[in-house]
C-alpha cells in the first residue's frame, strides 16, 4: 500500500477523509485554489512519481468549478509522473444528458468524458450513474459502484410491514425491480412525462397497487424534489399507508429542502455521495454512507483485485 496515495478536491473533501479513515492511510497533501481572476491553480505536495493515485472529486455545486478543478488535477497528477490515476467520482454531473432527447442539443455527459480522458484520468470509478451507457462514452476502464446493497440492508434493517417499492419512472424500473425482487416484497411503477426543460414534471399513471401499503419511493437522484413529492403525493391518494424514499444522490436543488420538509414523506435515506449542508439537514433526512464501500474499491483496485466480488458475496 506504499505507493497508493488519495488525493481530494473541494467536491467532496470529507467523504475522501472516511475513504482514507477506511483504508488507513493519510490523506495526500495537495493545494487547490481560485486565483483573483477566478483561474484553479493545483499543486502536488508531496512525491508522487510513480504511485498509483487516486483522486476522489464529487461534481457537485458548484458543478463547473469542482469538474474544472478536477481536470486540472488530472493534469498535474500526469505531469508529475503518477503511475496510474484513477479519478474517484462519487457523483457525475450532466449525467442527464445522455443521448441527443431534442433536436441541436449536446451529450454533455459524453464531453465530461472526453474531458476526464483527455486531462490524464487511466482509470474512472463511478456511482449509480443516471445512465448505464455512459459507461461507453470513456476509452479507460469505467468500474461502476451501486448503492443497492447499502439501501437494501438500511430498509431491511427498518423492519417495513407491508413494503412496496415504487420507481418512479420506467428508466429505473430495473433498478428498482432489482431492490424489490431482494426485499421480497411487489414493485409499481410511476409513469411519467417531463415536461420541456425546466425540471418540471406530470405525473400520468401508477402501474401497480399500493392500497394499505407502505410506499418506498426509489430514484437514483433527488434534485429539486418535485418529483418526488408528486409522487408521495399520488402514492397517497393510490391509498398507500406511509410513504418514504430512498435514493443514491442528495443533490437537493433549490426548493427541495423545502418541499420535502413540507410533504408527507416520513423519511427520506440517500448516501452521502454529494455533501448536503448542515443547515439542508432535515430530521426526516438519513444518510447511509458509501465510503467504506468507495474504500474497498480503491483498494482492489490498486491490488488488481475484482470489483465485480464486492457484489457477489
Amino acid at each position: 500500500m506504499n505507493d497508493l496515495k488519495v488525493f481530494a478536491g473541494h467536491g467532496s473533501p470529507e467523504f475522501a477523509q472516511r475513504v482514507c479513515d477506511h483504508l488507513k492511510i493519510p490523506m495526500g497533501k495537495m493545494t487547490a485554489m481560485k486565483f483573483a481572476n477566478d483561474n484553479t491553480f493545483v499543486r502536488i505536495e508531496e512525491p508522487v512519481r510513480g504511485c498509483d493515485v487516486f483522486l476522489i472529486q464529487s461534481l457537485t455545486r458548484p458543478v463547473n468549478d469542482n469538474l474544472m478543478e478536477l481536470l486540472v488535477m488530472l493534469d498535474a497528477f500526469r505531469r508529475a509522473s503518477a503511475k496510474r490515476i484513477t479519478a474517484v467520482i462519487p457523483y457525475y454531473a450532466y449525467g442527464r444528458s445522455d443521448k441527443k432527447d431534442q433536436p441541436r442539443v449536446p451529450i454533455s455527459a459524453r464531453l465530461v468524458a472526453d474531458l476526464l480522458t483527455t486531462a490524464g484520468a487511466n482509470r474512472v470509478l463511478l456511482f449509480d450513474l443516471h445512465a448505464g451507457q455512459i459507461q461507453g462514452y470513456f476509452n479507460v476502464p469505467v468500474d461502476e459502484l451501486t448503492a443497492e446493497d447499502l439501501l437494501f440492508e438500511y430498509v431491511k434493517s427498518r423492519n417495513f410491514e407491508n413494503l412496496c417499492v415504487v420507481a418512479t419512472d420506467v428508466g429505473i424500473s430495473k433498478k428498482a425491480r432489482d431492490l424489490a425482487n431482494r426485499l421480497d416484497v411487489p414493485l409499481s411503477i410511476i409513469e411519467k412525462r417531463r415536461i420541456g426543460n425546466q425540471d418540471k414534471t406530470e405525473t400520468l399513471n401508477l402501474i401497480g397497487d399500493v392500497d394499505g401499503m407502505t410506499a418506498l419511493i426509489f430514484d437514483d437522484e433527488i434534485d429539486t424534489a418535485g418529483s418526488l413529492c408528486n409522487a408521495a403525493e399520488a402514492m397517497l391518494k393510490a391509498g398507500a399507508k406511509e410513504v418514504y424514499s430512498c435514493a443514491t444522490h442528495p443533490v437537493f436543488s433549490g426548493p427541495a429542502i423545502d418541499r420535502i420538509a413540507a410533504s408527507p414523506l416520513k423519511e427520506v435515506i440517500v448516501t452521502d455521495s454529494v455533501p448536503i449542508p448542515q443547515e439542508k439537514m432535515l430530521d426526516k433526512i438519513t444518510v447511509v454512507s458509501a465510503a467504506n464501500l468507495f474504500a474497498e474499491a480503491i483498494r482492489r483496485i490498486h491490488e488488481e483485485r475484482s470489483i465485480g466480488e464486492l457484489f457477489n458475496q
